[in-house]
């Protein structure tokens, strides 16, 4: 199945299932006199709406090169990472700031008591947005999809978010009803945390960092045990999106012929290609061997 099906796949069930949820919450929000089950059930409408800017992200990444996007369009999916992350610390400053306003105002005795209905709904909540998340999550590794990976930390977001709205509905329900707000303050700061991890992971993305030395190191390894390759002079990694670029200097006999020299250079370029399925393209340059200048690295 292409990287689009598994998407669509995953952006339709999640999309069903969070319209379903968010029903379920606002009835019984109302119903059970809950404002904090009510407010997870906003939550869970803004799922709804990172998902679709995930599916758009992605499909838009998948598209083939073209004259004017010679390099692909990988980085369209770091754009729609970041837009998720900005939602998601919106998500989370918002529900502390709410908890914040409470505590702040001290009128604990005005606030109601929350019926038996709100603390059913949450332990549904958690358990089907728990769910949302490890479904996506492992399609979000099976593609490597940045964009994805952030649609599936939203519904963590939201299964932690019902996790406090249940606690502070059952401590409102025996008498503790400051502890609904403290809840909601720790559950903001832990989302918030996600989105500034995805938000950084996404922009690292889009200014070509660098691979990690482990990777660097296995494509050295390759490199090195391929024959006619007398050294490595320089090599450079760049992560584009998704994908990988490689620009690599090797050094060859230099009283080879071009022929001789240019099928080195397209052995080694095949074997990234093979062995590291997330390198897009290597670019191999190929100089002549001049001793100890060009000892392999």
């Amino acid at each position: 199945m292409d990287n689009n099906k598994i998407v669509n796949r995953v952006s339709v069930i999640t999309i069903i299932s969070n319209t379903v949820l968010a029903v379920i919450k606002f009835v019984a929000g109302f119903v059970a006199n809950s404002k904090a089950m009510i407010s997870d059930a906003i939550h869970t409408l803004s799922d709804i709406i990172t998902t679709i800017i995930a599916l758009i992200g992605v499909r838009l990444a998948n598209r083939d090169d073209d004259d004017t996007h010679r390099y692909g369009h990988e980085r369209f999916e770091c754009i729609a990472s970041i837009l998720l992350a900005m939602l998601l610390f919106i998500t989370g400053f918002e529900i502390g700031l709410s908890g914040i306003k409470t505590i702040m105002g001290g009128s604990y005795k005005e606030l109601t008591t929350p019926g038996l209905l709100a603390l059913v709904a949450a332990i549904i909540s958690i358990l089907g947005k728990e769910l949302m998340f490890q479904y996506t999550i492992r399609a979000a590794k099976k593609i490597k999809s940045d964009a994805l990976k952030a649609d599936a930390w939203h519904h963590r977001s939201d299964a932690i978010s019902s996790l406090g709205a249940l606690i502070g509905i059952a401590l409102s329900m025996v008498g503790f009803k400051i502890f609904d707000s403290i809840a909601s303050i720790i559950i903001a700061i832990l989302i918030c945390k996600v989105a500034v991890d995805i938000f950084f992971d996404a922009t690292d993305k889009l200014v070509d960092k660098s691979c990690d030395e482990k990777t660097v190191e296995e494509i050295k390894n390759v490199i090195k045990k391929e024959n006619g390759v007398l050294g490595i002079d320089d090599i450079k990694t760049r992560i584009f999106g998704s994908k990988i670029y490689v620009d690599v200097e090797i050094s060859a006999d230099g009283n080879k012929t071009l022929k001789q020299t240019h099928l080195i250079a397209e052995k080694v370029h095949d074997k990234i290609e093979m062995k590291f399925p997330d390198v897009k393209h290597c670019m191999v340059h190929v100089n002549p061997y001049e001793g100890d200048k060009n000892e392999k690295k």
